[in-house]
């Protein structure tokens, strides 16, 4: 039996790793992909890290795994099923193999969320996208059009343009809601066009991506869709074990302690006003923390 499990190592659960390690406990890590870094993964430039002015997304989650290992994690590439709790202690069903242990973090993250539109599912991977970091340069010289007026679709506007011939950013109001230094670089660009006070109604092709269809009877011609309309928390092993709020999070505050003792949510997952690298590193470091005063107490 193990006294810890941490499953998914995006920020969270590997800043979680490093301070299990240092205080001595016996834990596994679980992650269902090849890589660790989560959502830094699908991000070009990382700008608001303490410490770097500017670092790739891809390089920082190589970082951060690379410190983690150096401390003494040890790793498992296998996908959770489920999570069962019986006389104080979890099991972690796994794809290939289970695991039991006295108390778990969940740092399994967020996932983009879909326009739910026709078209949508039956042209995903021929031109639908979640992720431009990913599948951007398969567009190159291309027009595309980004949905979705925060954060990453700026960044995901931005950093197309840098590959396509031209970007269409789509969004259902009349304003961005991303960071003004992000506007003011998307408004400076004059490869991206903003599409405003518009939603998508239907994506169409015939086996690939040819135009998306707007509700204001506008049609936009292009080879790649880009949805970025925000994220929902990946809590599905969460439920039956902790308590959700109505948006679908793992209701903890800062000590990441859920309705279900020994059970912890670290990251994007739990409720929290600010969703950013730096919280779930912090949560990463609480949830260990709290593990600790779990075991004293008990």
């Amino acid at each position: 039996m193990k006294d810890l499990i941490i499953i998914g190592s995006g920020p969270a659960g590997l800043s979680a790793a490093v301070y299990a390690s240092n205080a001595c406990m016996d834990f596994l890590i679980i992650e269902k992909y090849p890589m660790s870094g989560g959502q830094i993964l699908n991000t070009d430039e990382v700008n608001n890290y303490l410490g770097f002015d500017s670092i790739g997304g891809f390089e920082m989650a190589e970082a951060f795994r690379k410190h983690a290992e150096k401390s003494g994690a040890k790793f498992v590439n296998d996908e959770v099923m489920e999570i069962t709790k019986a006389d104080g202690s979890y099991t972690v069903k796994c794809y290939s193999n289970s695991y039991e242990a006295k108390s778990v973090i969940l740092a399994t993250g967020v996932v983009r969320r879909h326009l739910n539109v026709k078209g949508e599912a039956e042209l995903a991977g021929k031109g639908v996208s979640y992720c431009a970091t990913c599948d951007g340069n398969f567009f190159r010289n291309k027009a595309v059009a980004v949905v979705g007026g925060g954060d990453v679709a700026c960044e995901d506007a931005l950093y197309l343009a840098n590959i396509c011939e031209k970007v269409y950013l789509v969004h259902r109001r009349d304003e961005l809601r991303g960071a003004k230094y992000l506007q003011n670089k998307v408004f400076a660009n004059d490869k991206i066009t903003f599409v405003p006070n518009s939603n998508v109604k239907e994506i169409i092709g015939d086996g690939k991506v040819e135009k998306l269809l707007l509700d204001t009877g506008e049609s936009l011609e292009v080879s790649g869709v880009f949805i970025a309309v925000g994220v929902k928390g990946e809590t599905k092993l969460a439920q039956g074990i902790a308590d959700l709020d109505e948006q679908g999070y793992i209701i903890a505050d800062e000590s990441c302690e859920t309705s279900s003792e020994g059970f912890f949510a670290a990251g994007d997952i739990r409720t929290k006003p600010l969703r950013q690298i730096s919280t779930a590193v912090s949560d990463g470091a609480n949830a260990v923390k709290s593990v600790e005063n779990y075991f004293n107490k008990g």
